[in-house]
């Protein structure tokens, strides 16, 4: 179904985090996280509509007093991604994005300029990067920080918890953080959701390296936000100060 211009997006919401039990319901400053992110998502001019993939009935119900837009998808998925895809079988649109819902200070700008650059270029699949200094080698060599090899024609040619490229000579390195949000076009969601896991994604535990070896090209957009997520509890109150300075707490 062809349907112009409407981009979707999708918040995959799961309760069950090893490191923080019942995340996206987790209260910073007064206002769960789920919420605070579906916010952020709204302000974005270049998403339609926003809706949560949630995989509990708790997380579902927060939704509905809420008055967040949220839809049940089964917990067999293996990732937010086929969260993802699932709601895409019952909301056709042109595209949709995939927001983490540890994300609660995704700049709404920079879901638009992922959103332009995607469609201007017709891309399939399509990904946030930030960029990094070559002497900033304690985030380079953090395997919780992916990093991103990006070519000459903006797009990605492989992503790793490794520090690459390797700066063997510092003046030529260009180093990316990738931030985790990602577009796909309607047809390259349903490819990707498709293929079978492969051996390098296994290996780095990255899935879209499932896409880079089926020869999907990912289209990296580059913008200056540098993710700060919720993962353990002290996340929390760094998140809140963060709000404080900028203006955002009641």
């Amino acid at each position: 179904m062809n349907v112009p211009h409407k981009v979707v997006g999708v918040i995959p919401a799961r309760y069950g985090a090893t490191r923080l039990p019942g995340k996206p319901l987790v209260m910073i400053a007064g206002r769960s996280l789920i919420a605070r992110v579906y916010e952020r998502v709204e302000r974005a001019e270049s998403i339609s509509e926003v809706v949560v993939a949630a995989d509990d009935e708790r997380i579902l119900d927060h939704c509905r007093e809420h008055r967040i837009s949220a839809v049940m998808t089964s917990g067999s998925h293996r990732s937010g991604t086929d969260r993802m895809g699932e709601v895409a079988q019952e909301r056709p649109a042109q595209a949709y994005v995939n927001i983490q819902c540890d994300e609660p200070l995704i700049p709404p700008d920079a879901l638009d300029e992922l959103v332009r650059q995607a469609l201007a270029a017709d891309g399939e699949m399509a990904t946030l990067v930030s960029p990094l200094e070559p002497d900033d080698r304690e985030v380079l060599s953090d395997p919780n920080v992916v990093k991103a090899a990006v070519g000459e024609d903006g797009y990605a040619l492989y992503f790793s918890r490794f520090p690459i490229p390797y700066p063997r000579s510092p003046e030529h390195a260009r180093h990316y953080r990738h931030v985790g949000v990602y577009y796909f076009r309607r047809d390259a969601l349903a490819k990707f959701i498709g293929l079978t896991p492969t051996a390098l994604e296994l290996a780095e535990g990255l899935e879209q390296l499932r896409a880079l070896e089926a020869g999907m090209r990912i289209l990296a957009v580059s913008h200056p936000y540098v993710p700060v997520g919720v993962d353990v509890p002290d996340d929390v109150k760094r998140v809140e100060e963060i709000l404080g300075r900028e203006g955002e707490l009641p």
